[in-house]
């Protein structure tokens, strides 16, 4: 008997070590800063849907691109965007049982892209480079402090990084020295392939807004069809860099069309066609969100006064209080 029993406790042993270790997916949202603190009732909301995660946003500004400083965690700022008011919306989204990433956000003037920000001489650069290090490693302090578990280096800053790569290797280095846990870029859809330095980084962070179908209301299963190439270039991209595909943002209008450039959000876009927001949606769920090289993503996005927004007369990318809601829910309880 005692051989038998022992046989049976080393064939369970086995069994163990032999299954594979998937990690939880990152349920997430984008959890945009407000005027004031946070508490529970804010946070309810984010449990109701069972999400596990959201992305904390501090924000800093650049009010003149000729002159590229970032001013940040100012007195004129909303309290969310500041470092006091970032720590205090951890400290309330951990007490309730919900991860976070810190994911620090540029703002520029007149709502200039991103994408497009690079400096017109080197003085220029030195400036913004010095500014951007402060900003980042401000953030990267207060992600270590709070136990953050992400932490997102830059948002869609593809002209910064192709123009200065030896920059970013190094600001990646000391971001280390000051925090310990898992760092990710979010790369616009359409960048990701060019960023120099994923195999530094933990996750491979995509805003995820991947044109899938040019129909009016598209259905799920059009959807689904225009995520296959897409779906197969980010898994041989994922295995050749040995990293998991994170979507540090996704999501789609309750609008006509919103899956044909889903990154737009223009007020020539009047229609309201919740229909299309849950056929895209559902979709990307359906197509992506079970695969092994996938970590999972934070929706775009989601506000602290949730009994005060979306609603159905909403055609923007909030999923609150919209037919959405109960597709999302759904699926993060999976």
């Amino acid at each position: 008997m005692r051989q038998i029993f022992y046989f049976l406790l080393s064939f369970i042993f086995i069994s163990c070590a032999a299954a594979k270790y998937k990690p939880q997916k990152i349920n997430g949202v984008s959890f945009v800063a407000s005027r004031g603190v946070v508490d529970s009732t804010h946070v309810e909301p984010l449990v109701n849907i069972n999400a596990n995660a959201a992305a904390v946003m501090p924000f800093g500004f650049i009010r003149d691109v000729n002159r590229p400083e970032i001013l940040h965690n100012t007195d004129r700022q909303w309290f969310g965007e500041t470092r006091s008011g970032a720590g205090q919306y951890i400290e309330a989204l951990h007490k309730e049982g919900i991860k976070v990433m810190v994911k620090p956000q540029l703002w520029i003037s007149h709502g200039e892209f991103t994408g497009f920000l690079k400096a017109s001489s080197e003085a220029d650069w030195q400036l913004l480079e010095t500014s951007y290090t402060d900003f980042i490693i401000e953030y990267a302090e207060l992600a270590e402090e709070f136990n953050v578990e992400v932490f997102c280096i830059g948002t869609e800053l593809q002209e910064f990084i192709k123009n200065r790569p030896e920059y970013w290797h190094q600001l990646i280095k000391e971001i280390r020295t000051v925090y310990t846990g898992n760092l990710t870029y979010a790369a616009n859809w359409d960048e990701f392939w060019s960023t120099p330095f994923w195999s530094e980084l933990d996750y491979v962070g995509i805003d995820a807004y991947f044109p899938v179908s040019d129909m009016q209301t598209p259905t799920i299963e059009d959807c689904i069809k225009g995520w296959g190439k897409h779906k197969d270039d980010l898994k041989g991209f994922s295995e050749k860099l040995n990293r998991p595909i994170l979507f540090t943002e996704f999501g789609y209008r309750s609008v006509d069309f919103t899956a044909k450039e889903p990154w737009r959000y223009d007020r020539s876009m009047t229609s309201v066609n919740h229909e299309a927001q849950k056929n895209a949606t559902q979709a990307l769920f359906d197509a992506v969100w079970n695969e092994d090289w996938f970590a999972g993503g934070y929706l775009w996005k989601w506000f602290v006064q949730h009994d005060e927004v979306g609603g159905m007369d909403d055609n923007q990318f909030t999923p609150q209080n919209k037919p959405v809601e109960d597709i999302i829910r759904a699926h993060y309880k999976e």
